[in-house]
Order: structure tokens, then sequence, then C-alpha cells
């Protein structure tokens, strides 16, 4: 006769076993995935500076926002409301556009 305190361990049959491991194995590896992609969010997000290329010299006193990249110039959007086209091969600004309000 059994002791009622003392539970009865079955063994699972090794389907059961098989799908369990494999739940557990998917498992970790969307935890992975997740953890890569949110961490890649965030280094993309904090590159917080708009890249400029080289070439290219601002006015003092102006911040790109944003930049554009054309076949033969370069357009930088200030923080100023205004656009800056500049040459890409030299370097030299083309044309100034005020952004009304």
């Amino acid at each position: 006769m059994t002791d009622p305190s003392e539970t009865e361990i079955q063994q699972e049959p090794p389907q059961i076993r098989f799908l369990r491991r494999l739940v557990t194995t998917l498992t970790v590896v969307m935890i992975g995935g997740l953890v890569v992609i949110i961490s890649l969010l965030v280094i993309r997000l904090q590159a917080s500076e708009t890249p400029l290329p080289a070439e290219i010299a601002l006015p003092e006193g102006v911040k790109a926002e944003a930049v554009t990249l054309g076949s033969d110039w370069i357009a930088v959007v200030s923080q100023d409301n205004r656009i800056l086209i500049f040459d890409r091969g030299t370097g030299d600004l083309r044309q100034e556009v005020q952004i009304k309000d």
C-alpha cells in the first residue's frame, strides 16, 4: 500500500518530453531574438546626431535636423527652418530655401 502523503512519480511519455523540450527551446530563442531586436533599436535611436558627409561644412550656428542625398546634391534641413542645398562634389552651397511657418 502507498502512503497518501507521497505522490507517485509517473514517467512521462517520450513524445511529451520532446514537446516540452521543444517549447522550452523555442521560448529561449524567441526571448533571445527580442533582446537582439530591442538592443538594435536602442542603439539605432541613440544616434541623435545627424550624420553629415565629410565634405559639407555648415554655416556658423546652423544645426542639421535631417539630411537628404540626391544624385549630385545634398539637402540639409536645419533647425531654424531652412533647407540648405550643397553641391555633392565640391561641398559648396548652391541654394538656400526658407521654410515658412
